[in-house]
């Protein structure tokens, strides 16, 4: 463990305020408080790990039932509350969140953060092609651009081909969106020679694990003519979370005056050392409007710790990024198989322009089958060179299957290209 006396004395000061507020005002943690024995003069960080449980996905839906609309998870009376937004849907319906002009303004400073990071300067014009519906990420993002001073455009409402033409008209320098819709706009570009000039700098992603894997960094790049990708995660949870340092390329650091997270070991429950992996636990310092503590948030990562230059003490990083979900392993014959692991096999052959993956279960057990669509520059046997690939990875046979030319769907948001059917 880093020794960081800095920073987790800033975070144990942080989190002592944010108890006292909840002991005040907020109904849903001032009882689960209480039981854990956890207080305003909580001794350290270790301690309230220990004391505290966690909370849960469906600790968020079971009190919204309870308390509709909008749950018991609010500190402030409701009139202060002036920001509404919502998760992606679960089995229940999407998860509602609240926020205070005060709590919204302190996720505006962790987006701030992800685009120095980014090295996005005032002057540089900032496209978002998001459709502005209520997931927290794309509001945040917009108006922390725009309080920063940069000119910012939104592509909401906008085909693929229209938003591209924005660009263009604009001359932006920055583009927002999915891993997934960046290379999906970047065809677009590619294909189109009105275009051929446009030079842009920067593709700040998020919404997906695609964002930390080299080999789908490297085809936005390629597409976009050579612009820097950046990778950045939040969840509508809890807020913005993370950010890429220019030294630590392919890894995620935590914005750790706003954030107090650990990893935890699924089975022990037991915080995991350096270097292995486990559930990202988080518990926001900042946002309290709508805090949550110690949550599960089901991203499974790899722990680790960098001293960048300009910090006296080391960062909590999250190597290689969201390395997936942790139910979303698979068990093919025996092997363990996670859709992130299958995806950066797939997008090492730069002739693959789109891909499918189709989970079915027969009598009981799990079987994978891959279906690529290729790029004109494709060699005949693109299909063989695939399955070899997956079939040295995972010592499985992964059937591979060439298809048509657009048969495959394409994704403006997240995708989903991992397709479980049942038998």
């Amino acid at each position: 463990m880093a020794d960081r006396p800095l920073t987790e004395t800033t975070q144990l000061e942080l989190l002592q305020t944010l108890i006292g507020e909840l002991q005040r005002g907020n109904d849903f943690y001032r009882e689960r408080l209480s039981k854990a024995g956890v207080d305003a003069e909580i001794a350290s960080l270790g301690d309230f790990s220990t004391k505290m449980p966690f909370t849960t996905k469906m600790d968020l839906v079971w009190d919204r039932e309870e308390f509709p609309p909008y749950g018991s998870n609010l500190t402030y009376p409701l009139s202060d509350y002036s920001r509404y937004c919502q998760s992606s849907g679960t089995t229940r319906g999407p998860l509602p969140s609240l926020d205070t002009a005060e709590s919204w303004s302190a996720m505006l400073d962790c987006w701030d953060r992800v685009f120095e990071a980014a090295g996005v300067t005032t002057d540089q014009v900032v496209f978002f092609a998001f459709s502005f519906g209520p997931f927290l990420g794309f509001w945040t993002a917009f108006e922390s651009a725009t309080r920063r001073g940069n000119l910012s455009i939104p592509g909401g409402g906008l085909s693929s081909k229209a938003r591209l033409q924005a660009m263009v008209n604009h001359e932006a320098d920055v583009l927002c969106c999915t891993p997934t819709y960046a290379l999906r706009l970047g065809e677009v570009f590619a294909a189109d020679p009105e275009a051929s000039s446009y030079r842009l700098k920067k593709i700040i992603v998020a919404g997906e694990p695609g964002g930390s894997l080299p080999q789908v960094r490297q085809r936005i790049s390629d597409l976009w003519k050579g612009a820097e990708v950046f990778d950045h995660h939040g969840m509508t949870e809890v807020g913005p979370v993370t950010y890429e340092h220019r030294e630590k390329p392919l890894s995620l650091c935590v914005i750790e005056d706003a954030y107090y997270v650990e990893v935890i070991d699924r089975e022990t429950h037991q915080e995991v050392v350096p270097g292995e992996k486990g559930e990202l636990v988080i518990t926001t310092l900042t946002r309290t409007a709508c805090p949550l503590l110690r949550y599960r948030t089901g991203d499974l990562v790899e722990k680790s710790f960098f001293a960048p230059t300009d910090s006296k003490e080391a960062v909590f990083c999250l190597e290689g990024g969201i390395l997936g979900r942790v139910d979303e392993m698979v068990v093919i014959r025996g092997v363990n198989v996670y859709p992130t692991a299958v995806e950066k096999i797939i997008r090492g052959f730069p002739e693959v322009v789109e891909f499918q993956v189709i989970q079915t279960t027969r009598q009981s057990m799990a079987e994978l089958e891959v279906s690529i669509e290729a790029g004109p520059d494709a060699k005949p046997d693109l299909a063989e060179r695939v399955a070899r690939e997956l079939a040295d990875a995972f010592t499985l046979r992964i059937p591979v299957t060439l298809v048509e030319h657009e048969a495959l769907p394409r994704f403006e948001f997240k995708s989903k290209r991992w397709i479980r059917k049942e038998d």
